[in-house]
């Protein structure tokens, strides 16, 4: 039977209301209202209308209902900055991650979750220390945050969203954690936009993050100080700051050179007036909206290895799109830029393996 709830997925992942879909579809607004509601189905001529606007393949509304998440569960990152269409739109992609996860959990087995629950715990630098001590990484910097993640147990998902507004969210699931990211910002971004989510994911995890600012800047203080432990910074940044030693300490801690500088004024390494002058400065070389000089961008190893086992059997991405029932591009968006692997087409495959990194 016509899903009703998958028609209104698929309305909200392409971002648009039922009056823009009614018409681009050359149908009346309550009779997309009608559908979504499920007060009757709809006939051939008119699922092939909704098929042609919306590009997901027909099978797709005659699925299941989709995976649901808890609205009030997920973090988002710069929430207040997102619109309510933008956020819809993420919210669908999550559903269609959750239903790709399940998809390579039947074929694979991947690392169990292993992270604390530090909901308990309301200082961000001591909650990134219990993490950072219960992982066994010491105050070394931390090389791949995304494989680091990846390793224990985090199911990490790309965001296709090319948005400022939407960087990314997270939320927990049938005990497994999730994080969303959106690649289309700087490497730097994404690795600090990563480690905020892990602090969602391990501070906040019983209650709703977006209940109160203090969840945000709680994110953003585990971030700072798990991606910049305090004794290797204090260890390694000389008295004198000067423009070359913040470029320099951003690239052994791999942020960005807004938060390196914002991250040794709260330790006191920088004045409020250095501080400032240094932000001033930076701001003239570009790096308030980017970084000219840059890590490189993390890939999944999870992905690439998985990807690269099913290609290897002949599956290719149009076969899991297809066994989905999924567009291309909502699969491609899902793993956009994690894998790190050439997009070989080959043809089909199966069977359970393990994947560790």
């Amino acid at each position: 039977m016509f899903n009703p709830r998958r028609l209104s997925l698929a309305r909200k992942r392409r971002r648009l209301t039922a009056k823009a879909l009614a018409e681009q579809a050359g149908l009346a607004v309550d009779t997309i209202s009608r559908l979504e509601n499920g007060s009757n189905p709809p006939d051939e001529a008119t699922v092939a209308k909704l098929v042609r606007v919306l590009k997901f393949p027909e099978p797709f509304f005659f699925d299941q209902d989709p995976e649901d998440i808890d609205t009030g569960a997920v973090s988002f990152r710069s929430f207040s900055k997102m619109s309510a269409r933008e956020r819809d739109a993420a919210i669908s992609a999550g559903s269609l991650g959750l239903q790709l996860s399940v998809w390579v959990d039947q074929r694979f087995s991947l690392p169990k979750p292993n992270l604390l629950d530090l909901s308990y715990e309301t200082d961000p630098e001591a909650a990134a220390h219990s993490m950072r001590q219960f992982w066994g990484i010491g105050e070394k910097p931390i090389g791949n945050l995304m494989g680091l993640l990846e390793i224990n147990g985090v199911r990490l998902f790309s965001l296709s969203e090319n948005t400022a507004s939407v960087n990314a969210f997270s939320f927990w699931r049938d005990d497994k954690p999730y994080v969303f990211l959106n690649n289309f910002k700087t490497a730097e971004s994404s690795i600090f936009d990563a480690a905020h989510e892990l602090g969602h994911l391990v501070m906040h995890k019983h209650g709703d993050p977006k209940e109160t600012r203090s969840a945000e800047r709680e994110a953003n203080g585990f971030a700072s100080a798990f991606l910049m432990p305090v004794n290797d910074v204090k260890a390694r940044v000389p008295r004198r700051v000067t423009i070359d030693v913040l470029l320099k300490a951003k690239m052994r801690w791999r942020v960005s050179a807004m938060a390196m500088a914002y991250r040794l004024n709260t330790l006191s390494l920088l004045s409020e007036w250095q501080y400032k002058s240094l932000c001033i400065e930076l701001g003239k070389r570009g790096y308030r909206s980017s970084e000219p000089v840059g890590v490189e961008r993390e890939t999944s190893a999870i992905w690439r290895k998985v990807l690269g086992q099913l290609w290897s059997e002949k599956t290719t991405k149009n076969d899991i799109a297809a066994d989905l029932h999924l567009p291309l591009d909502e699969l491609e968006g899902l793993i956009w830029n994690l894998a790190g692997v050439d997009q070989r087409p080959h043809g089909g495959g199966g069977g359970l393996r393990t994947v560790m990194t």
